[in-house]
């Protein structure tokens, strides 16, 4: 697919270079996302101490952008391209090295040319880490 941009054009197609589920990235998370039955999309992330901000604290915008990934995600593995055109991230606790985190995402609404969606990130104890809310826009052939 190619959408227009400043009278060039820019392809919208999967090279395995995405920085959070590419598996040709040599520096990316490489994760791999789930599908639930209820059609919410999940991954599991083991932060290390590369993906740190203070000491031992998961830098937020590696945080962010996963949430964004899992929100995006979840329309493509539906069958409906999509790009973040709006993004809005709350972190609420800290996210530690070493410990797991769960993200997990849903379509809220869609329109013809929108999705709204949201995700969450938790520790293994369901401890609310962090939230985004997403305006995503439809890649339209």
């Amino acid at each position: 697919m190619e959408r227009q941009n400043g009278g060039g054009k820019t392809a919208y197609r999967d090279d395995g270079m995405c920085f959070v589920c590419g598996p040709k990235n040599p520096i990316g998370l490489k994760l791999n996302f789930t599908l639930t039955p209820n059609q919410t999309l999940e991954t599991t992330f083991l932060p290390k101490k590369v993906h740190q901000g203070y000491a031992d604290v998961v830098h937020g915008g590696i945080v962010a952008t996963i949430l964004d990934e899992v929100m995006v995600n979840l329309p493509n593995r539906l069958g409906r391209r999509a790009v973040t055109a709006r993004l809005e991230v709350s972190l609420r606790k800290p996210a530690m090295v070493g410990q797991p985190l769960t993200f997990q995402a849903r379509i809220l609404k869609e329109t013809r040319r929108t999705i709204e969606a949201s995700a969450t990130a938790r520790r293994n104890d369901g401890t609310l880490v962090a939230e985004a809310a997403g305006t995503l826009v439809k890649i339209l052939s």
